[in-house]
C-alpha cells in the first residue's frame, strides 16, 4: 500500500492517467489496461524544459471520419507553397463532391494556374484543382489510380497520404475537414529509458510507450504478409540500431516482392527486397530517401517514440491495422465466424464438412481478401492434417530449411507430398519450394543409438539426397527415417498422431501443423 495520498500524472500511449505517488510501471499498465506483451521493452520519457518544433513537411488532417497524415513532396512547387501558406484556412471545409476515384473538399479561391487535358493520378495523392477557374479551387484526394481532367496546375500533386489511408474510403458528402496541424516533434531536454523492468518507479509527467501500431499500406499486399510473418509473435526484435532506423533480421535471406516506391519518412516500415540483407524488416526513426531496394509496407501511426528509444537486443510489442487474416489451420466453422465480423464472404472448396481444416485461402493476402470482401477456402478431412512437435532448440538451421520447404515460414499449415511408402516408412518431398538449393542442411541433432517411431528425419548434406523428409512407424537402430545412415540424418521433431500416416498413399499431400504440446 502507498503511504501517501499525493498523486502524480503520467501519460501512457497518449492517454493521461493519475496514479498515487511512488507508483511503478506495472501500476500504470494495469490501471490503464494498456497493450503490453510480457518481456517486451517499454519506453519512458521524462520531460524537462524545452519546446516543440514543427516539421513543415508533414501535416495531420482531421476529418469527421477520422484523421490521416500527409507528407509534402521534396520538390518545391507553387502548390506546395500555397499549401504551406494557407493550410489553416482549409479547416471546417466540407466535402464538395465524391466519386469512386477521388474526393474533393472546397471550394475556395487560389492562385493556381490550371492546365487542360487528362493526367494520370496515383492512389493517395493530394492536389489542388480548379477546373478552369482558380476562384473555384478544390482540394482533391485520390482514392484509386485513374486518369482524369481536374484542371490541376502543371506540377500536379504536391503531397501524399502516408497514414490513415483507411479513412478515405469512408468519407461521404456529409463529412468535412475539421482542422489541419503541422506535425510537431518534442525538442525538449529530458531523460528517456527503454526497459523491461516493470518495477521502474515513475515520476510526475512521465510519458510511457508500451507498443507500436503499424498501418499497412494497401500498395504492398505481399510485403504486408512478410511483416505479418516476421511479427507473428506480436513483437519486433531489435537486431540492429542506427541513427535512422531499427531492424528485425529474423527473416534475412527471404526474397520479397518489390511493390511500393515512396519516401522512407520517419515511421515508415520497409523491407529490403534485393541483395545482402534481403528480407530484413526496418522501421525508419528519421527521414530517409526512397530507394529501389526497399519497399515500403506500412507506417507507424502510434508509438514511434518507442522505436526511437529501443536498444539493440530488445524486442517491442507491435500491432497492425488491419489485423492479419490467416485462416489456415482453422475449421470452416471458426473461419466463417471470424470473417463475418469483417464483412467477408466465405466460399468453401474441397472437403465441405464444418470440421474441415483449412489449408489454402484465395486471395492469399490480407489486403486482397479485404479488397474483394470474399475469400475461397479449401478444406481437408481432419484425418489428413497431421500435428507435429518440432525440436526448435535442437535443430534451428534444419528447421529453417524445413519451414521453407513446407511453406510454414509464412503460414501455420505446411504441405508435404508423399513420394513413396514402404516397410512402415514414409518418404516425403517439398511442395512449396526446393529450399535445399539455397538453405544449408549441415549435420544437426543426428541420432545416437536408435531412431524412435514417429520421429521426423531430414537427410543432411552428408548424403546425396539432401532435403528428403521421412518418418518411420517403428523404432530403428540402423537407419534414419529417410533410409540414410545416422550421420546423414537430422532429427527435427516427431509426428504426434502417427496413426494418421496410414491414411496416406503415394502422391497424396500431407498437411502438417505445429503443436507446442504433445498431449493432444
Amino acid at each position: 500500500m502507498f503511504g501517501t495520498s499525493s498523486k502524480i500524472k503520467v501519460e501512457i500511449n497518449g492517454n493521461e492517467i493519475e496514479l498515487p505517488e511512488g507508483s511503478v510501471l506495472e501500476d500504470a499498465i494495469r490501471l490503464s489496461n494498456a497493450p503490453y506483451r510480457k518481456g517486451t521493452a517499454i519506453g519512458i520519457f521524462i520531460e524537462r524544459a524545452g519546446e516543440e518544433v514543427a516539421d513543415v513537411s508533414r501535416y495531420t488532417v482531421r476529418t469527421s471520419k477520422g484523421e490521416f497524415r500527409i507528407e509534402l513532396q521534396d520538390t518545391p512547387s507553387p502548390s506546395r507553397k500555397i499549401w504551406m501558406s494557407h493550410y489553416a484556412e482549409y479547416s471546417n471545409m466540407p466535402v464538395r463532391w465524391i466519386s469512386r476515384d477521388a474526393v474533393a473538399f472546397g471550394s475556395f479561391a487560389s492562385e493556381i494556374v490550371p492546365v487542360r487535358g487528362n493526367a494520370d493520378h496515383k492512389r493517395f495523392e493530394l492536389m489542388f484543382a480548379g477546373g478552369l477557374d482558380p476562384a473555384n479551387t478544390h482540394l482533391i484526394l485520390v482514392k484509386d489510380k485513374h486518369s482524369a481532367e481536374y484542371g490541376a496546375p502543371e506540377e500536379g500533386t504536391f503531397a501524399k497520404v502516408i497514414s490513415g489511408k483507411h479513412v478515405l474510403p469512408d468519407l461521404t458528402k456529409n463529412d468535412r475537414i475539421l482542422d489541419i496541424e503541422p506535425v510537431t516533434e518534442s525538442a525538449e531536454a529530458g531523460e528517456h529509458i527503454c526497459t523491461t523492468d516493470l518495477s521502474t518507479r515513475l515520476e510526475n509527467g512521465s510519458r510511457i510507450f508500451t507498443y507500436l501500431e503499424i498501418e499497412i499500406d494497401a500498395e504492398a499486399p505481399e510485403g504486408a504478409e512478410h511483416l505479418f510473418a516476421v511479427t507473428r509473435d506480436g513483437t519486433f526484435h531489435i537486431d540492429a540500431v542506427s541513427s535512422s532506423y531499427i531492424s528485425d533480421n529474423r527473416f534475412q535471406g527471404e526474397l520479397v516482392t518489390y511493390e511500393n516506391f515512396e519516401s522512407r519518412s520517419a515511421g515508415s516500415v520497409f523491407v529490403r527486397t534485393v541483395g545482402y540483407g534481403a528480407g530484413k524488416l526496418f522501421i525508419a526513426t528519421d527521414d530517409r530517401t526512397s530507394t529501389i531496394m526497399h519497399s515500403v509496407v506500412g507506417h507507424v501511426v502510434r508509438g514511434l517514440e518507442l522505436a526511437k528509444m529501443a536498444q539493440e537486443g530488445q524486442k517491442i510489442m507491435v500491432e497492425s491495422v488491419p489485423h492479419p487474416i490467416m485462416l489456415l489451420g482453422m475449421s470452416y466453422e471458426e473461419a466463417e465466424k471470424e470473417m463475418e465480423l469483417v464483412g467477408v464472404e466465405v466460399v468453401r472448396e474441397g472437403y465441405m464438412g464444418d470440421d474441415g481444416f483449412i489449408v489454402t485461402q484465395d486471395p492469399a493476402t490480407t489486403i486482397g481478401i479485404l479488397k474483394e470482401a470474399r475469400v475461397t477456402l479449401k478444406g481437408v478431412d481432419p484425418e489428413h492434417l497431421v500435428r507435429v512437435k518440432l525440436y526448435n532448440d535442437l535443430v534451428p538451421k534444419t528447421l529453417e530449411f524445413f519451414r521453407h520447404a513446407t511453406g510454414m515460414q509464412y503460414k501455420p499449415v505446411g504441405a508435404l507430398a508423399v513420394l513413396m511408402t514402404y516397410d512402415n516408412t514414409y518418404i516425403f518431398k517439398a511442395v512449396e519450394k526446393e529450399a535445399d538449393k539455397y538453405k544449408e542442411i549441415l549435420p544437426e541433432n543426428t541420432p545416437g543409438v536408435k531412431v524412435a517411431a514417429g520421429e521426423i528425419g531430414v537427410t543432411n548434406q552428408a548424403a546425396k539426397r539432401a532435403g528428403m523428409v521421412g518418418v518411420k512407424l517403428e523404432d530403428n537402430d540402423l537407419f534414419g527415417p529417410t533410409g540414410e545412415k545416422f550421420a546423414s540424418t537430422n532429427i527435427i521433431g516427431r509426428v504426434i498422431e502417427t496413426e494418421k500416416l496410414r491414411n496416406f498413399k503415394d502422391d497424396d499431400i500431407m498437411y502438417i501443423i505445429e503443436s507446442s504440446t504433445e498431449d493432444l
